[in-house]
């Protein structure tokens, strides 16, 4: 029988109060702590925690605290990735970011999600859906990244968009939901 962490990490129907995943959600909200009380300019501090916090962090990361994570153990940056002030990643699932991507102050990125139906939802259970951020993509203060959506690489999501659905590469996306606002590549033309 699966654990509820093995659960969480496939995807599946799991209860977030289990022990292993509360002890973890604690470990984590130590070293989130000690990241957020950091002084600003102590870059080596910052990186040293987010190394302990994400399964992998890529050269030349940055980030301005306050930063919020569920686990961190579920986020995976490349190199160059900059997070402005005030951002939170819900990481009961995989949260991929390519290298070179940015990300404003107040941006939302959700892998967790609850069951459309009531009585489901009502027992507490959850699941997640990875999200995948490609290389190059500039995502704007404000916006929020839902579930189980994937970006591609290059494209700009406008501050405060909310991005329901998958983004291809070479767009900017605005609104709610986000909808494509215009092709980067000029030659594309919108259909």
């Amino acid at each position: 029988m699966k654990s509820e962490k093995e659960k969480m990490l496939d995807g599946e129907l799991y209860l977030a109060s289990d022990e292993t995943l509360s002890k973890d959600r604690f470990h984590t909200r130590q070293l989130l702590n000690d990241l957020n009380q950091n002084l600003p300019g102590d870059s080596t501090h910052k990186v040293n925690i987010a190394k302990k916090l994400f399964k992998h962090v890529g050269k030349d990361f940055g980030l301005e605290p306050p930063f919020y994570c569920d686990y961190g153990y579920n986020i995976s940056v490349g190199d160059q990735v900059f997070f402005n002030f005030n951002c939170v990643l819900l990481d009961i699932n995989s949260i991929t970011i390519g290298n070179r991507s940015m990300f404003g102050p107040g941006v939302n990125i959700y892998a967790a999600t609850h069951p459309i139906d009531a009585k489901t939802r009502g027992s507490q259970l959850e699941f997640g859906k990875p999200v995948t951020i490609g290389d190059d993509v500039w995502v704007g203060g404000g916006a929020i990244i839902c579930p189980g959506v994937n970006i591609g690489d290059r494209s700009i999501i406008a501050a405060g968009a909310v991005v329901t659905k998958d983004v291809p590469a070479d767009v900017i996306v605005g609104g709610n939901p986000a909808k494509i606002i215009k092709y980067i590549d000029q030659e594309k033309k919108m259909v």
